[in-house]
């Protein structure tokens, strides 16, 4: 085998070990939900909105012929399926959680409608595809930002996960570098933001350490 086809199979094998190390993070919620048979202070719409990611992309994949795109993505969207589960399971507002799984399936079945109906030319339809798995996947990752205010308020990390920040770190950066060797724009773009705010993350950590907080809880008790 050639250097390039060894380095690609590589890279290849790199993705799909760090998604899949990023998407296993959530069997600790799956964990915690099973012991204390509630979801206590676990949020919903991050298991949601990540597997109709993960089905966008599949979909991107299928059409691309990309067997690492399409791998990890299924089991992505198993895995966040039975995390989804799980939640509706042991949540007390049922109603409040199917109803906004459906409204974000409809829009995927909407978008499934339009790209597979209503475009019929075939590389339109995987340019426009992988532009809407862009920019969704894009807010994924700018979504949390959010919380630093909050972060830098309380001057805690308790709210974030410091194995789902190295995870999302590693598999940005991978996916980026798989996306640039296949010089498609679609994959390596998204990911930037990724690397972007796993770094500030970082950042949050380094400067407000497990320790801080310990102590700047016992300063304000």
């Amino acid at each position: 085998m050639e250097a390039g086809g060894v380095a690609d199979s590589f890279l290849s094998g790199a993705c799909v070990l760090f998604t899949l190390g990023m998407f296993s993070t959530g069997l600790s919620d799956l964990r915690h939900m099973q012991r204390t048979r509630s979801v206590d202070s676990i949020q919903f719409l991050p298991f949601l909105t990540t597997d109709v990611n993960n089905l966008g992309w599949l979909s991107y994949g299928v059409l691309k012929g990309d067997g690492t795109l399409i791998i990890v993505n299924t089991v992505g969207a198993v895995l966040q399926t039975l995390y989804i589960l799980a939640y509706l399971h042991y949540s007390p507002q049922k109603h409040a959680v199917l109803l906004q799984t459906a409204a974000l399936l409809g829009v995927l079945l909407v978008g499934y409608g339009y790209f597979w109906l209503l475009v019929p030319d075939l590389e339109a339809r995987l340019q426009q595809l992988g532009l809407f798995c862009s920019v969704f996947t894009i807010s994924m990752y700018l979504s949390p930002l959010a919380d630093l205010a909050k972060i830098i308020q309380t001057k805690s990390t308790q709210r974030l996960s410091f194995s789902l920040t190295i995870a999302t770190l590693l598999s940005s950066t991978s996916w980026s570098i798989y996306g640039f060797r296949l010089r498609d724009p679609y994959i390596t773009v998204p990911n930037l933001p990724g690397i972007l705010t796993s770094l500030i993350r970082l950042g949050l950590f380094c400067k407000y350490p497990p320790e801080h907080d310990r102590k700047y809880r016992l300063l304000q008790t």
